[in-house]
């Protein structure tokens, strides 16, 4: 898997975020699920074919932690941010997205709804 670097630029944190790129239906379906936790500084971008509420929708099924969701549109603008916490069933979008960044919890206030970021390759 590909690794990229994700910035937030409206809200520039301290250091991006170091995502794997996920862009198959296989990464897409296992996640995080089963892993033991998500250090700071690191992330999945999990990547759709299209911009969707209903295909960028999450689970918490068999995840050990809490994480921080963020779903982008294919302009790269935050549509939505939610504290995902761990065995819930379902976390869908207010409004479609093509990108779901699954992150640590320490970044969930550093998006914000219209937020621009920016993807580049690590």
């Amino acid at each position: 898997m590909r690794n990229i670097i994700i910035r937030n630029l409206s809200n520039p944190t301290a250091a991006p975020i170091l995502a794997g790129y996920c862009d198959t239906t296989w990464c897409r379906f296992l996640g995080l699920m089963f892993r033991p936790g998500l250090k700071k500084g690191t992330g999945l971008l999990l990547v759709e074919n299209k911009e969707s509420r209903a295909s960028a929708s999450i689970h918490m099924m068999f995840m050990r932690f809490d994480i921080c969701a963020v779903w982008i549109n294919n302009d790269f603008k935050v549509v939505d941010a939610k504290l995902a916490k761990r065995w819930a069933p379902v976390y869908s979008p207010s409004a479609p997205a093509r990108y779901i960044l699954e992150t640590h919890t320490y970044y969930f206030s550093d998006f914000q709804i219209g937020d621009q970021l920016e993807f580049n390759d690590a």
